[in-house]
């Protein structure tokens, strides 16, 4: 009887049956959106090839062929051992490529190729075809761009130069960079004449308000009641009642008065209690003359005087003023070549735009620097508010009349502070050259302005003062210095001239920068007391900023025969 043996390596044998009736398979799927790729393990029945695969277009993604027929039961084991781990791996490749569209690959080969660069951190074509470009254009960045180098003028057009000249990259490169600086000078010197049309047009008189002001003048020469007395007879003593509020308005601009006069009138609520001087200059006296006598604003009260009217303002007072109206260097300043030695290479049109807003021509004026004269022009006021003819009273201005100044000269709003940094970020640094010995001894460059436009005054405290005296003497030093001190007309002056006799009143009493940019705050200037169209866009010009306009054309009368007959702002 022979003993039995333990099987040294069980084995199973397989008959030669077809793999459709004995082959098995298993799988698994992801359902990704569209149709899922599938995963598939097919073992033949003569165990002689495994193979996995994915159900999109049957692509072969591992094929295993066992070299004999017969294996073990540990063989087997550790095949679909090593299977199941590397099934999940092989899986999500697959899904990647799935969702990314690559699905044409029909080998693991292809699969590695594609993702391998992606696996092993590599960079793939576009982004190496990225870094040599950079490369290149670093290159060309320090060369000199050829002389007579022909430059397309469209993109459109360099790429057809590419194709006809077969441009390598670095031409390609050179050609690109030597346009784009072109184009860099054409939109700076387009800018830079922008600003100077700009500058043109802000400093002209607008052919309607010309116009208003002659048919005025010849109305006023014509007709007996464009020329009776403003105000009439039995008012001349409110003229120097300090009961009464008065306001000080010093221009040759017509429309402009007109408005500052109406506004301040529809918005207050003692309206009999107003009483305005407004100075204008010899020229424009008789159409704004006309202008009231013909419009009348009663309950307030009118009158207009022109400076030539005024007995103090002879030359022994105001010789400083003479001379800066007088002085060469001046007027070739103010009304010279603008452009002419300045060196736009340099500049920034910002900066520039702020150097043409200094050379407007009105800061020559008389009219200008009349402000400065007030407690000698109205020896009996005791209290005046002071305004600029670019502005408009939306709100009433009685309690004003009720600020304490706490015994300074000038109640004004501060420009250092607020959410318009343009407008509202003005310091002494902005308005005087602090390398100038005497600006750097006498001021603090951090110092905050404040500003002109909207201002009360008490005369009795100016009166006590050496605030006229101060103002000549700083002119006259800025003209030994050739304007080397400060360019911008008359805020600088007073600026040092004022100090230590302002104080500070509410923003909201004030509100500025209306005419230097479009992007205000509508609804501020909706709470705003005064609202202040400094800088070039004046509302009554072409170049006002149409958003803003309306708050000022509020107040224009276009029912008014001169209005209609000079089509302004039609």
């Amino acid at each position: 009887m022979r003993s039995a043996r333990r099987p040294q390596g069980r084995r199973i044998s397989i008959s030669n049956q077809t793999e459709t009736e004995l082959g098995f398979r298993f799988g698994l799927g992801c359902h990704c959106g569209g149709a899922a790729p599938r995963m598939q393990l097919h073992i033949s029945p003569s165990m002689r090839s495994i193979t996995i695969s994915s159900s999109n277009e049957f692509i072969d993604l591992m094929k295993i062929k066992v070299a004999a027929r017969h294996i073990s039961y540990r063989t087997l084991f550790h095949t679909i051992l090593i299977l199941a781990f590397l099934l999940p791996f092989v899986f999500i490749l697959t899904a990647v490529v799935t969702l990314e569209g690559v699905n044409k690959c029909s080998s693991i080969d292809c699969l590695g190729r594609r993702l391998g660069p992606r696996l092993l951190g590599r960079i793939d074509d576009s982004e190496r075809l990225a870094r040599d470009f950079y490369k290149i254009l670093n290159e060309v960045s320090t060369q000199e761009i050829p002389d007579g180098l022909k430059l397309p003028d469209s993109f459109s057009q360099l790429v057809s130069d590419m194709k006809n000249n077969h441009y390598d990259a670095k031409t390609f490169a050179l050609v690109l960079r030597a346009m784009m600086e072109k184009f860099e000078r054409d939109i700076r010197e387009s800018k830079f004449a922008e600003l100077m049309n700009k500058h043109f047009a802000a400093s002209s008189i607008p052919k309607g308000i010309h116009c208003l002001s002659l048919r005025l003048t010849d109305e006023y020469s014509s007709n007996a009641h464009a020329r009776r007395q403003l105000p009439s007879p039995e008012l001349l003593p409110v003229l120097s009642d300090n009961a009464y509020h008065h306001f000080i308005l010093s221009t040759d601009n017509v429309l402009a008065a007109s408005v500052v006069v109406s506004s301040a009138v529809q918005s207050s609520s003692k309206p009999e209690k107003i009483v305005f001087h407004i100075i204008t200059d010899k020229k424009t006296y008789a159409g704004m003359h006309s202008w009231f006598a013909l419009n009348s604003v009663a309950p307030a009260i009118v009158e207009v005087k022109g400076v030539h009217q005024f007995d103090w303002l002879t030359r022994e007072n105001v010789p400083v003023l003479e001379a800066v109206e007088s002085h060469n260097g001046v007027r070739n300043y103010y009304h010279g070549n603008h452009v002419a030695g300045a060196n736009l290479t340099e500049i920034t049109p910002r900066t520039f735009a702020s150097k043409l807003q200094s050379r407007s021509p009105k800061y020559i004026s008389l009219l200008n620097h009349l402000r400065i004269y007030i407690p000698e022009l109205f020896p009996n006021l005791d209290k005046v508010v002071f305004l600029d003819d670019d502005i408009v009273v939306q709100r009433d201005l009685t309690p004003l009349w009720d600020v304490d100044l706490g015994g300074k000269v000038n109640g004004a709003v501060e420009t250092c502070r607020g959410e318009d940094v343009w407008v509202m970020s003005k310091r002494l640094r902005n308005y005087f050259n602090f390398s100038h010995p005497l600006i750097a001894k006498h001021l603090d460059p951090e110092e905050c302005a404040w500003a002109y436009g909207m201002n009360v005054f008490d005369l009795q405290a100016w009166r006590k003062t050496n605030i006229r005296e101060t103002y000549h003497s700083w002119l006259r030093e800025n003209l030994r210095s050739n304007l080397t001190m400060w360019k911008l007309g008359t805020l600088p002056p007073a600026l040092i001239a004022f100090k230590g006799h302002v104080h500070i009143i509410d923003s909201s009493w004030h509100m500025l920068g209306l005419g230097y940019q479009n992007k205000t705050n509508l609804e501020n200037v909706r709470k705003a007391a005064v609202i202040h169209y400094n800088g070039q866009s004046k509302p009554w010009l072409e170049i006002g900023f149409e958003h803003l306009r309306p708050f000022w054309t509020k107040y224009v009368n276009y029912s008014n025969d001169f209005i209609k007959n000079c089509h302004i702002l039609e």
